[in-house]
């Protein structure tokens, strides 16, 4: 039996390792005799979320298998109990197949919490398209739009609503023009087996601080719970369920359920939790299904006379060898990838260790890219954005596609220089993004850095969490210049961090990240774990 690190909770021998962040826990299940004498009704609701263009099994590991599995900075602690194949579109379809055999199509929902069709190479290659051919193939009812879902731009965006044969919204996301939420009506009703269910789809707030701010220019992000109050009454008194599917992260859904009044179920995404067994506060209940399309949930609503008596949730691991994949989308995979195979398979390094990255703590992987930056580009420092996805090499051949899965973004390389004053406030604001006084300010993960050297302490009040900052040994004088390296992403206040922008002697030069990466790993032609992690230490 493992145990998780952190809350020294008894984890059972579940296949995937895990603790929710359960508070209020506080209501129980409709009693046996309260129901007796009512005709009940079950309707299954399964959901995705967080699969970042992820259709291809991989393979766990017991540790750092994706960006958000055995990462001791999380709120919840993640980790696979065993090395195997999950995951994979196919698989994916395979079991909601089996759910709507089992249950009855007609009592099944199909939902997607988004973050859905970037962050991968063939998403990147077919702008999306590929992740919208397989959502239609296995007849999806309703995606939220996340942050990453507008990272080809909004136009984008839109082309792909109209190949996708489900509705794409966020009642949060208003077009400037129209002062209407995005692409159409802001909720979804259908009546499924006799009972009447509205979603509500919500986006994230801070989505322009999370990529380029361009590819969302005419779009007003507002905060969800603000827009849920104004729907859910409507709602209530249009349909006899009422469901939020949100990308607003589980610590905000939390806040959302204790404040808005009147929705049964909150279906969360974009901070790759899991949540089981699932959570209730007050009436509402929370669920999550992880990330990767590793997981299928499913939550199922058990109603009598019209209205919510209990919850059951059932998620479904997508370990390869106790599913069959679906045949009909494994073909259409092949479609999508026959065309662009030589890209995807290009060998790129032998990997001697399982290089992943970790969101809220010292990620091994951007410290390897930092250490690239830094030798290619002579800097003192080098700066990642702390991000939420990829998948980790596994230990021999990486592709290019594997690449590509951490590092998806056509980011062109910049060196600047910036005061260690400036540096000092870039790190100071990686800590109020780690632990906000305010949870809808949180924003990004731990800024990744190579090269200094210095101590965070979260535990201390903002803007005092800083300190024993060294760059080759020396301590950082405030008033000298330091030359960084990093990508013009970071140029435009990605996460919250001004200061880098506001650097002197910018160089924005034509390298695409990616490229560089990838043409540095070629010449390694073997690479290991960085030998320089470690540069970091936090006290939480």
């Amino acid at each position: 039996m493992k145990l998780n690190r952190k809350l020294g909770i008894p984890l059972g021998m579940a296949t995937l390792m895990f603790a929710a962040a359960c508070t209020n826990q506080n209501s129980t299940s409709t009693t046996s005799s309260e129901m007796a004498g009512k005709e009940q009704k079950s309707i299954s609701i399964l959901h995705t979320n967080d699969m970042h263009g992820t259709y291809m099994p991989f393979l766990t590991t017991t540790d750092n298998a994706t960006a958000q599995t055995g990462d001791a900075g999380r709120d919840t602690l993640i980790t696979f109990d065993k090395a195997a194949r999950i995951g994979g579109f196919a698989y994916l379809a395979g079991a909601v197949k089996n759910v709507r055999k089992e249950k009855g199509a007609d009592n099944v929902l199909l939902v997607d919490g988004g973050d859905t069709f970037s962050d991968d190479q063939l998403g990147n290659l077919t702008k999306g398209e590929a992740m919208i051919r397989f959502m239609n193939g296995v007849n999806y009812d309703l995606m939220a739009l996340g942050n990453h879902d507008f990272d080809y731009g909004l136009q984008r965006t839109r082309e792909l609503q109209q190949m996708a044969t489900f509705p794409m919204r966020a009642a949060n996301i208003t077009d400037d023009n129209t002062q209407q939420p995005v692409f159409g009506e802001p909720y979804f009703i259908k009546e499924t087996n006799g009972v009447k269910v509205a979603i509500l789809a919500l986006g994230y707030r801070n989505t322009p601080k999370t990529g380029n701010p361009d590819n969302v220019k005419g779009l007003t992000f507002k905060v969800g719970q603000e827009v849920a109050q104004k729907y859910v009454p409507e709602l209530r008194k249009k349909a006899d369920i009422v469901v939020v599917l949100s990308h607003e992260g589980t610590a905000v859904d939390y806040k959302m359920a204790r404040e808005v009044a009147g929705i049964d179920l909150i279906i969360g995404a974009h901070s790759h939790d899991i949540l089981e067994p699932r959570t209730k506060i007050g009436q509402t209940y929370v669920v999550q299904a992880m990330s990767d399309a590793a997981v299928l949930g499913e939550t199922e609503l058990i109603i009598a006379d019209d209205k919510l008596v209990d919850v059951k949730t059932h998620h479904h691991w997508l370990w390869n060898e106790q599913l069959q994949p679906d045949a009909a989308i494994l073909a259409l995979i092949g479609e999508q990838r026959k065309p662009h195979l030589d890209k995807l398979q290009e060998h790129v390094v032998e990997s001697k260790a399982v290089i992943g990255r970790q969101y809220k703590s010292e990620s091994p992987f951007d410290k390897l890219v930092g250490n690239l930056l830094l030798e290619g580009f002579k800097g003192d420092v080098a700066i990642m954005p702390g991000v939420g996805y990829g998948i980790s090499f596994k230990l021999g051949p990486v592709t290019s596609e594997e690449v590509y899965k951490l590092l998806p973004h056509p980011s062109k390389i910049v060196t600047l220089t910036m005061t260690g004053q400036q540096l000092k406030q870039t790190l100071e604001q990686a800590a109020k993004n780690l632990k906000p006084v305010n949870k809808l300010e949180a924003v990004g993960g731990l800024i990744q850095t190579a090269g200094i050297h210095y101590e965070m302490d979260l535990t201390k009040p903002t803007g005092q969490r800083i300190s024993k900052v060294q760059i080759k040994n020396q301590p950082v004088n405030d008033d000298q210049n330091y030359r960084v390296v990093t990508h013009n992403g970071l140029l435009t206040g990605l996460h919250n961090f001004d200061e880098i922008g506001k650097g002197q002697n910018i160089n924005r030069t034509a390298q695409p990240l990616t490229d560089f990466i990838i043409q540095q790993l070629k010449e390694m032609k073997t690479v290991d774990m960085p030998a320089n992690m470690g540069e970091v230490t936090i006290k939480r």
